[in-house]
């Protein structure tokens, strides 16, 4: 058969659902020239979202630690554009990708891509639900580019602190106490610890002042009760200002303002406040959407107004038995990439699709070096169980350890398991650049 004949299948968007789908259907049809795989991304790397507050903070280096998309793709059987998705012809079936700029300067042009099938996994962002100053003045936490950007201004923070002979102090504030903000913050006391190892001596945790801002009754909403109070117990005592039942009516340069008209002082302000589909999702007018932007797709992840686009990751609006909307999660974007793979695969071969099913393996949350708490869902009594600790930990670290696994493969994620290991001998333990 023809390469020209081969149906086109494209994804949109590298995230953990993307990356893992492209992965294995370039395993199974792109290897065995059954189809062509086309990843469409607008970065050249991948790093898994859960770990960005690690980018933030100089935990993780993402020029090290990212997975590069090219030399992925020549290794698994797919093809990768750099790209970023802008509009889509359904008639057609043409997806428009926008000129792309580095540096202010265009290197590529506005193009047009062929697809039979379409996959759109294109994320979400932080939602600031228009709240006046939030884009102004505020960092984000979407992208490793924006965790990046974030990581350079805490360096800067953190020098001009140790080379002030004043008692300065640093004040950072977190609007969001979902499982970002509550790991940034931790994590935040963590590095300003290891400072003095790298010669920063006068920056100490104790010059550390985070508020951690959540307009809801507790920190951590979509967790169980025990799961939240653990966590805030550990931030306390850490010195986390944890300020519940807050809302934020305005962002300024001199920090965030409440509705109560109170001024939070901050030198850095990060929102993390709740996340939507990309707003340009709603201009494209092909899709049913929800409140959060998100596309509303049928039971085999079908777009609800297309039946040869799927949908997946947190720009998918899945309803649940229950009337609710499966939770914006790395765990529910990769049962979704699981599924889509059997549909695209049954597709192709006239057999019917499959209904996805979310499971709810539990959650769990990192509070950096201090301690990880979380549930895991029972499969025999389908109760929750509450863990905490080095058990706690181990589980949380296999979760990262099970999306490798799905783009490398089992040998090269324990060879990865060894380099870090190796690495962290040379290299220092957080990036100071």
């Amino acid at each position: 058969m023809a390469t020209s004949t081969l149906p086109n299948i494209v994804i949109i968007g590298g995230g953990a659902g993307g990356l893992e789908l492209a992965t294995q259907l370039g395993h199974k049809l792109g290897k065995k020239n059954r189809a062509n795989i086309l990843l469409i991304d607008k970065n050249r790397s991948h790093i898994w979202k859960p770990l960005l507050h690690e980018v933030a903070t100089g935990s993780l280096d993402s020029n090290l630690d990212g997975v590069v998309y090219s030399a992925h793709a020549a290794k698994h059987g797919y093809r990768f554009q750099l790209g970023t998705f802008c509009d889509l012809n359904t008639d057609t079936k043409t997806i428009t990708l926008a000129p792309q700029f580095e540096q202010q300067q265009q290197i590529l042009p506005s193009r047009e891509v062929n697809f039979d099938h379409l996959v759109i996994a294109i994320g979400s962002v932080s939602n600031d639900f228009n709240t006046p100053g939030v884009k102004e003045h505020c960092f984000f936490l979407d992208s490793h580019k924006q965790a990046d950007r974030f990581h350079g201004a805490l360096l800067n923070a953190f020098t001009q602190i140790h080379q002030n002979t004043q008692d300065a102090q640093l004040d950072v504030a977190i609007v969001g106490a979902g499982a970002t903000g509550v790991e940034l913050s931790a994590e935040l006391y963590h590095v300003a610890d290891l400072l003095k190892v790298y010669g920063l001596s006068n920056m100490t945790s104790a010059k550390l002042n985070i508020h951690l801002i959540e307009a809801g009754p507790t920190i951590l909403p979509a967790l169980p009760p025990r799961i939240s109070q653990s966590a805030k117990d550990e931030l306390e005592k850490l010195g986390v200002n944890v300020m519940e039942n807050t809302r934020i009516a305005k962002a300024s340069s001199e920090g965030f303002i409440t509705s109560e008209k109170i001024l939070i002082n901050a030198d850095l302000m990060l929102w993390a406040a709740g996340v939507k589909a990309p707003d340009f999702i709603r201009e494209i007018d092909c899709f049913e959407l929800n409140r959060a932007n998100q596309i509303v797709v049928k039971p085999t992840l079908l777009s609800s107004t297309n039946d040869d686009i799927f949908v997946i990751g947190d720009c998918c609006a899945c309803e649940l038995p229950d009337g609710k909307f499966v939770p914006p999660r790395a765990q529910s974007a990769h049962q979704m990439a699981s599924c889509v793979e059997s549909n695209l695969i049954n597709k192709l071969n006239n057999k019917p699709l499959e209904n996805y099913r979310y499971v709810d393996y539990g959650s769990l949350v990192n509070l950096s070096r201090f301690s990880t708490v979380g549930s895991l869902m029972g499969n025999l009594t389908k109760r929750s169980m509450f863990v905490e600790g080095k058990i706690a930990r181990i589980m949380y670290i296999s979760l990262y350890r099970m999306h490798q696994r799905a783009i490398h493969g089992t040998l090269k994620t324990i060879g990865l398991w060894f380099a870090e290991k190796i690495m962290r001998v040379v290299r220092p333990r957080m990036k100071l650049h």
